[in-house]
């Protein structure tokens, strides 16, 4: 694959003959795509009300980028209370993404609610690397930033976490968790979550309607499955859909955009949360696509969607 300057995108590559060095050459030469300036005129601009910069958490054996979403110095915020509320952030994208493409959304939520918005830049899946690896990096990063609550000047007592795709998937997980565990969540907001990898992952009708669409099509979807879950692992395990109690978890948005592959996945697991108990709000928008809120440039409906999930997260956390 020919190098690219920081402001080129990639071709799209052919999902399914790309080899493991051509999925890791592809994701270097997008993600640099996706943290340029040339991609703000996709992905939007930042709200200028908030302060954005990498932090290194340091975890069991690794340490770990996020992105970190503050209030800028001087907004008026202060409620009276210890701290800001926490949004943990998972981006999406299973094996390509960055938390720079989220950096619309991330500072608005934290310029507006206000919050410390906390996006992690979680290991991506590829052919070393199963998606496990990244379930593990949302949990322990919510864990962590909880922990030393005083040290990020957040409020431990208003958490929620906010994922979109995979990122959708990681955060349901990082719910379920914290349902039998501490941090005790407040909300959950999951943006076209994928949330079943196992075998009937391509077996949901939306994935039939939406087979190729622009920004996700059944190739990339089959490699993501053959990828994520390596031989003798149960998926199930790293399937929200399929999760054995989903009783008293955090109130949950559930955003689906028709027009997507994965808006089945949504549906269900909606519908799963419901039947168990856990409130649920689930919002379509019709005409939209995959991974419509990282592109508002392109993309109508996303300004509608990171209206709803504002609202929505400051009746959970600010009440």
């Amino acid at each position: 694959m020919s190098e690219v300057t920081a402001t080129e995108r990639p071709p799209a590559p052919d999902w399914s003959t790309m080899t493991a060095q051509e999925l890791l050459a592809y994701r270097d030469a997008e993600n640099r795509f996706r943290a340029s300036s040339a991609a703000r005129a996709i992905t939007g601009d930042p709200d200028p009300g908030a302060a954005i910069g990498w932090q290194e958490v340091a975890l069991p054996g690794r340490e770990l980028p996020v992105r970190v979403y503050r209030p800028s110095a001087g907004r008026d915020w202060d409620d009276g209370r210890a701290g800001l509320p926490l949004v943990l952030h998972v981006h999406g994208g299973g094996f390509v993404g960055t938390a720079v493409q989220s950096d619309w959304v991330n500072s608005h939520l934290a310029a507006r609610l206000p919050a410390v918005v906390v996006s992690v830049e979680h290991r991506l899946v590829d052919p070393e690397t199963p998606l496990s690896a990244a379930v593990d990096d949302g949990w322990d990063v919510l864990q962590y930033v909880v922990r030393h609550a005083a040290q990020w000047g957040i409020d431990p007592a208003r958490t929620a976490v906010f994922g979109e795709s995979c990122g959708g998937l990681i955060c349901a997980l990082a719910a379920i968790r914290a349902g039998d565990a501490s941090p005790h969540l407040q909300a959950q907001v999951l943006v076209n979550p994928a949330v079943d990898a196992t075998e009937t992952m391509l077996d949901h009708a939306s994935v039939t309607q939406h087979a190729h669409t622009p920004t996700l099509a059944v190739p990339q979807l089959q490699l993501f499955q053959r990828l994520a879950v390596p031989p003798g692992t149960d998926p199930r395990a790293l399937s929200p859909l399929y999760a054995g109690n989903l009783k008293g978890l955090a109130p949950a948005l559930v955003v689906v955009p028709t027009h997507d592959p994965l808006a089945d996945h949504g549906r269900r697991y909606a519908e799963r949360l419901r039947a168990a108990g856990t409130p649920v709000r689930l919002t379509e928008y019709p005409g939209a696509g995959h991974a419509f809120l990282s592109m508002p440039g392109v993309a109508q409906q996303a300004e509608a969607a990171r209206a709803e999930i504002l609202e929505f997260l400051r009746a959970s956390l600010t009440a």
